[in-house]
Order: structure tokens, then sequence, then C-alpha cells
């Protein structure tokens, strides 16, 4: 069987970092990714999604990653199972990430740090594939246009 999942989206809310006893980085962020479809009245739809994060890229996430920035996840998808304070059974979906990436450059993103090593490391951003003049608006599709 296979547990694998890629996301991208924007972080809700400035990243959290906290230790393990030993001294192991946790890095804790919600992501904001779209759904694709819209909803019965034509929103869009937005799927807000808890990651986790360990190690060193734990601390690539705090230097490097704020509130707003595009992020690249890879990693599994994890539920846990608990009963709330009103006696509900709630079942609580997340990423536990493997990697992250960045996704735009730092000058879109509006951050003003540049990541050490990058440039000595050969680095060359590439650009956007998609050119501006092509139309890249979503459009729905009903049920009956899927082959299956």
């Amino acid at each position: 069987m296979l547990n694998v999942i890629t996301l991208v989206g924007r972080l809700t809310r400035e990243p959290e970092l906290r230790r393990t006893n030993s001294g192991v980085g946790v890095g804790a962020f919600t992501i904001a990714c779209d759904d694709g479809r819209k909803g019965p009245n034509g929103e869009k739809q937005t799927l807000f999604m808890d990651c986790t994060i360990f190690g060193a890229q734990s601390d690539t996430l705090m230097k490097f990653f704020h509130k707003g920035n595009l992020i690249g996840v890879y990693g599994r998808l994890t539920s846990r199972k608990y009963v709330n304070s009103q006696g509900v059974n709630v079942t609580a979906y997340s990423i536990n990430c493997d990697r992250i990436e960045f996704v735009e450059p730092a000058a879109k993103s509006g951050a003003n740090a540049t990541v050490p090593g990058v440039e000595e490391a050969g680095f060359q951003p590439q650009a956007n594939p998609v050119s501006e003049k092509q139309n890249t608006e979503s459009f729905d599709i009903n049920d009956d246009d899927y082959p299956w």
C-alpha cells in the first residue's frame, strides 16, 4: 500500500517550532490549498491542512518561511481519533512532511532574506512555465464528464 501526499499551498500563520527532550526540532504549520472545484453556490473551495516536519528541515522552515508564503510539502497523510469536549467522536487529518520546498522566488513572496549557500550550489531559478498570456483560470466539470 502507498501513502504519499504532495500539496502546494500558502502558509496560513507563522510556523511554530518546538523541541523534543532530545533536542530534535518539530515544526508545525497550516497550509491553505485550493480544491480546484467550486462549491454548490459557485464559491471556491479551500482545504486547510495541518502539517508537521521534524529535524533540520524544521529549522529551515522557521528561518525562511512566513505567513502567506507558497510552500510545497511532500509526506504522508495521518489521522487521529478522539472525543471532543461535547462527547462527539472526531477524526483529525494531518500531513507528516518528509520534505518542504520553496515554490515561489523570495522576491515574489516578500521575503527579504536569502538562503545561504544557494548561489554557491549553482541554483538558478527557473522561469514560470505558464505564460502570462495563457488563460489558467479553473473551469467547471460535471460529474457526467468523468469516464469512471
